[in-house]
């Protein structure tokens, strides 16, 4: 099959697959590949060498990919088509205004995340101190399953989109503390439905606690969003109750302005 073939097999009618491999070609840069050779960008997008030097020759032509040598690269403009989202997303313009000032009163990082397939991706962040060893940004993303945001995200689903999700998750151990098990993963989903948010402790990362709750808007939950604290500084109830208060006062306000812009 040609690299312009339109494939029929589970796709809606019109589906461009040679535009779907043109946004994987982008995809396939990040930060353990900010440079890669034809050979790399073929390989990692599962194209033949032909079909990849294509793609990168249109994506140069446009802008968004450089080269230098053997090697290519993204170029400053690929920030236009993230940029577009974030412009257009009331959700991610009101939770970063309202992010921002609760960070600086609490003295801790404060996020805001959108469920994309099986990854929480974050649409706003305001850092009061860095409390973790990745640093996390706009548009980076992590699994749903072991995060604070992700759990929550999961819990607005319905059982069937839940049950799905879960079939095909393969979770790993980000660190001793990490759910593994699906039977557990689910468990604390249901559990986050019940109460209404959700914490982790070093799920994700040693060191780092969190606590989040939902976002709504006049058609239900849109996002999530979270505070997150050093394990040294607070303990799991301490972030509990005073920080979660905190937190939902904001998450309230949030949620009247999104209501406010429809």
């Amino acid at each position: 099959m040609s690299d312009d073939d339109e494939s029929p097999v589970l796709r809606p009618t019109g589906y461009v697959q040679s535009f779907e491999r043109g946004l994987a070609v982008i995809r396939c840069f990040g930060p353990d590949a900010s440079r890669l050779t034809l050979t790399e960008v073929a390989q990692r997008c599962d194209l033949t060498r032909a079909a990849a030097r294509r793609y990168l020759i249109t994506l140069e032509s446009l802008g968004y990919v450089g080269a230098s040598g053997r090697e290519f690269f993204l170029l400053p403009r690929v920030l236009e088509l993230g940029y577009a989202y974030l412009a257009s997303s009331p959700v991610a313009e009101v939770t970063r205004l309202r992010l921002e000032p609760l960070a600086r009163q609490l003295s801790e990082s404060c996020s805001a995340a959108v469920l994309d397939r099986d990854d929480i991706l974050y649409i706003a962040r305001s850092s009061a101190n860095r409390i973790m060893s990745i640093a996390l940004a706009v548009g980076d993303r992590l699994p749903a399953y072991c995060t604070a945001m992700g759990r929550v995200l999961l819990a607005a689903g319905s059982d069937e989109d839940l049950d799905a999700y879960l079939d095909r998750l393969e979770p790993e151990p980000r660190t001793p503390h990490t759910l593994t098990d699906r039977a557990a993963i689910r468990a604390e989903i249901l559990a986050t439905r019940e109460r209404g948010w959700c914490s982790i402790d070093q799920e994700v990362e040693l060191g780092v606690r969190s606590v989040a709750l939902p976002i709504h808007d006049s058609d239900g939950v849109v996002a999530a969003m979270n505070v997150s604290a050093h394990a040294a500084r607070m303990t799991v109830d301490e972030l509990e109750s005073s920080v979660l208060e905190t937190a939902r006062m904001t998450a309230a306000a949030i949620d009247a302005d999104l209501r406010l812009r429809r």
